[in-house]
């Protein structure tokens, strides 16, 4: 018998934990056909894997890919990482349902996340099912899970930027979306609950959709209401949202502990999860290894500021009286609401990325340090008048997090990991600002920092967090594991140069080490370069 792909003298660390051991590895059509200490059968291509680590495909838990994938459909900076499948639709956004009510609102939305003088494409889907078969007729190169998120579909059938709660007829039509979300294959539905519009929505509102999800055996994702100063009450409230609906799982977004004040909160915070799963709740989380958020700068201001969308809060910005209510709410105390501009400070807020040419020189500086740059002398102006001259499109780096939580949370059984990043490259249209290090580094830094260098993981812990874990949890039962009869998906590494050379000042850069990734049993990345194979599939639930 003659193989496509025979992967020899590797060292395989197979994604359930246990110690790596020597085998060879056969590949067939695209998936693992045999395992064994030595094959001796032939192959169209031999690679010698011999010094090498072989594992199961990273499996980013938390992923925005799906807002790149219009733009630049080989995310290279996933890839280039280790990454061979990708949850997407987070935090509440997806690109899909689209109605014809909430077109124009969603079309706003939507064109705001094209990269600087790129025309956004246009929207030629409505339905989930068509986004998804969009997204296949385009190709990508790994594999994408998808979640529906609770935003558009607040904007296609309910009350979309108003604070209110919808009416019985919006709230059967927000539930008919979901319904048809999960029909076209969604693994579940995500919230954003610090984002507008999902900020107005109640818990009740949540559950009575996450219901729906239940029926299809879907899973609920969050960014949970608060991650600083109302951490624990937003824990809770996630729990009884998953409680209450009856749905068989919930993960919680980028677990963390934001601002100087909350350090040490996640003692708390990882016990109310693993309280939830002894009582018979499957309630886990991811996380990225970083100290720094990323976000939009618009998520800096109170959510009264943000109804009706961001025409209405460029507005509200252009009025004194309202900057002065504002800047008030902005650096006061807050369990309603995830005060960021508050737990962080000005020295701790970072820009990422600018829409206009006069902005590109700070880009990299924090606002602490642009606001004695222009000369003014109230950080909470110079967001205010870097959101009006941008129009609102201004992303954000938050130094926010504390060490002791960050290795507290990634300890726990229940932490898988998430980049929380999307497809970016050093050049071309994607190479455009200082975009957070983990769209780079994510997961070689895991193994770097906190396997070779901490001791915090083992090899083998850390491996089985960004691979099985989440496979299992997701219901990827043909991934995840390197294993006779799985797709081959497949990382090969060199455990003593790998490295993340992605940092806050210099971020468009790959990480080093990572040898070879195939997807679905086809090279994306070889001898340490990228090609331009698309073999990657929309995963349906």
């Amino acid at each position: 018998m003659s193989y496509d792909i025979l992967i020899q003298n590797g060292t395989i660390v197979d994604g359930t934990g246990n110690l790596g051991f020597k085998s060879d590895i056969a590949i067939k059509d695209g998936k693992i056909v045999q395992l064994q200490y030595e094959i001796k059968e032939t192959a169209d291509v031999v690679i010698d894997a011999l010094g090498l680590l072989v594992s199961p495909g990273f499996i980013d838990m938390h992923s925005h890919s799906d807002v790149g994938i219009p733009y630049d459909n080989r995310l290279q900076s996933i890839v280039s990482q280790g990454i061979t499948t990708s949850v997407v639709g987070q935090c509440g956004y997806s690109l899909a349902p689209v109605s014809e009510k909430g077109f124009e609102t969603f079309k706003r939305d939507f064109d705001m996340g094209a990269p600087p003088g790129v025309k956004p494409p246009e929207i030629t889907w409505r339905s989930f099912k068509e986004y998804l078969e969009d997204v296949e007729r385009k190709k990508i190169s790994s594999n994408i899970v998808p979640l529906v998120g609770f935003g558009p579909i607040r904007i296609a059938g309910g009350p979309s930027y108003e604070n209110r709660e919808p009416t019985e007829e919006e709230l059967q039509e927000m539930k008919e979306l979901t319904k048809e979300a999960m029909e076209a294959g969604a693994f579940g539905i995500s919230t954003g609950l610090i984002y507008s519009p999902q900020v107005y929505s109640k818990t009740d509102e949540v559950i009575e959709l996450v219901k729906v999800v239940k029926e299809y055996n879907g899973l609920y994702f969050s960014h949970i209401r608060n991650e600083g100063t109302g951490l624990l009450g937003a824990v809770r409230e996630f729990i009884e949202i998953v409680e209450k609906s009856g749905v068989r799982g919930g993960q919680i977004a980028h677990f963390k502990c934001s601002g100087k004040g909350n350090w040490g909160k996640s003692v708390e915070s990882v016990k109310l999860v693993e309280e939830a799963n002894a009582r018979g709740l499957d309630i886990t989380c991811d996380q990225y290894p970083y100290n720094r958020s990323a976000t939009s700068m618009s998520a800096l201001l109170p959510p009264w500021a943000l109804e009706g969308g961001i025409d209405e809060t460029l507005k509200r910005l252009s009025s004194e009286e309202i900057r002065a209510k504002i800047k008030t709410d902005m650096v006061s105390e807050s369990e309603e609401y995830d005060n960021l501009n508050k737990e962080a400070g000005s020295y701790n807020v970072y820009i990422s990325d600018v829409k206009v040419d006069e902005w590109k020189d700070v880009e990299g500086k924090n606002v602490g340090e642009i606001t004695e740059i222009k000369g003014k002398t109230d950080p909470c102006d110079t967001i205010f008048d870097m959101l009006l001259e941008n129009e609102g499109e201004v992303g954000i780096t938050i130094r926010s997090m504390g060490e002791e939580d960050i290795n507290r949370i990634m300890k726990s059984k229940y932490t898988s990991i998430g980049c929380d990043g999307w497809g970016v490259a050093p050049d071309g249209i994607m190479g455009y600002g200082k975009p957070h290090p983990r769209f780079y580094g994510t997961f070689p830094r895991i193994i770097r920092k906190y396997v070779k260098e901490e001791g915090l993981l083992t090899l083998e812990e850390a491996i089985r967090k960004m691979t099985s874990l989440s496979a299992q949890k997701l219901g990827l039962f043909d991934r995840g594991l390197i294993r006779e009869g799985m797709w081959a998906d497949i990382t090969i590494f060199d455990y003593e140069r790998i490295y993340d050379k992605a940092t806050y000042e210099e971020p468009h850069q790959f990480s080093e080490g990572i040898e070879y990734v195939l997807v679905n049993g086809e090279f994306v990345l070889e001898k340490g370069k990228l090609n331009e194979r698309l073999p990657g599939k929309v995963l349906r639930r």
